[in-house]
């Protein structure tokens, strides 16, 4: 059956990305809105899908109307960049939290499907080996360490979507992405230093040839995502047969690839070295240690393992990753270095 799904941030990275999957294996619409266009490429060309440039925080009137015209709405919009939470938490709160709480009453007024991003940062410093949608307590910091901002946001919100499906009849699915990761995340030529999230700022500055520096020696541990695998998870969630993924939270996330910085650092480097115009940059490359305050600032705080049960998504949705951390990093490099290389500057 057709469906129309109005995406909120649909040039992000998952935006993008999901878009172009559902106009390929889909026969169904997409409305889009986002503030730039850049990643959408062949998108934009498509019948089936209408882009609004707009900004979720003005543009009220166009996106109540296509809540009221669509079937499905991702809000998708948000900052997810953790030198963010501390530089900017009041952005992060009103765009994460208030813009999209908009939306969410948008869906129970219209009684439309929402499926909305939470995040694996809402378990905090849960003390849980593996994180369970159902079970591990959501435990943050003092609120003097201002990085929680983001979690306690989001963790909100899921709250009250859980709140008006429980009491209003609002028809959800949470989503909880572990580390996706993947080409058009950011911008590997982005020139400006922590513009980008963790594994392309690494890109980054093996490519204009700065040190990469590992935050506390980058002992922390994510299980690293590829993003067409969540992407898979997503199609599965709005295609919803049988109600099986109505008023449910998943953990979209890859345990296999349970790694530590450091590690994510000396695999990127070893794959780099297979591309033979780069080699010698990644020859090159040094890494620093460096202090999390003194690069973060003193409302920073991290935990060191962050790994997901994926039980729920196994059993709902019959969804399994695939993609290991050194073939996602491969496909990253050739989208950036062979597919759309860029002059350094």
């Amino acid at each position: 059956m057709s469906k129309k799904i109005l995406i909120l941030g649909v040039n992000g990275f998952i935006g993008n990305w999901l878009t172009e999957t559902i106009l390929k294996r889909t026969d169904w619409e997409v409305f889009g809105m986002d503030m730039q266009d850049n990643k959408l490429g062949a998108c934009l060309g498509n019948p089936r899908f209408k882009f609004f440039k707009g900004d979720i925080t003005k543009d009220k009137e166009w996106i109540e109307n296509h809540v009221r015209e669509c079937d499905v709405v991702l809000p998708l919009v948000a900052i997810a960049n953790p030198a963010m939470y501390v530089k900017a938490p009041l952005r992060v709160f009103e765009l994460d939290f208030e813009a999209n709480l908009d939306v969410v009453r948008l869906c129970v007024k219209y009684n439309k499907r929402i499926i909305f991003p939470s995040t694996s940062e809402v378990y905090g410093m849960s003390q849980d080996e593996k994180f369970d949608e159902e079970t591990s307590n959501l435990v943050l910091g003092p609120i003097h360490k201002q990085r929680w901002i983001y979690s306690c946001s989001k963790q909100l919100l899921d709250r009250v979507i859980y709140a008006y499906g429980l009491h209003n009849d609002l028809d959800y699915t949470i989503f909880r992405p572990f580390n996706w990761l993947g080409p058009k995340m950011d911008d590997v030529y982005a020139p400006k230093v922590d513009s980008s999230r963790a594994v392309i700022q690494f890109i980054s500055n093996i490519l204009y040839q700065r040190p990469i520096k590992l935050v506390d020696g980058g002992k922390q541990r994510r299980c690293f995502t590829y993003i067409q695998d969540g992407i898979d998870a997503l199609i599965k969630i709005i295609e919803n047969k049988d109600g099986s993924a109505s008023r449910r939270i998943f953990n979209v996330g890859n345990p296999k690839n349970d790694h530590s910085i450091k590690e994510v650092v000396d695999i990127l480097l070893d794959v780099m070295k297979d591309y033979p115009s780069h080699k010698h940059l990644a020859e090159a490359t040094k890494v620093e240690i460096i202090d999390a305050s003194k690069h973060f600032g003193e409302h920073y705080e991290d935990v060191i393992a962050r790994v997901p049960s994926i039980d729920n998504a196994k059993k709902h949705l019959d969804w399994n990753p695939e993609v290991d951390l050194r073939t996602a990093l491969k496909k990253t490099l050739d989208y950036h270095l062979i597919d759309n290389p860029q002059e350094i500057k």
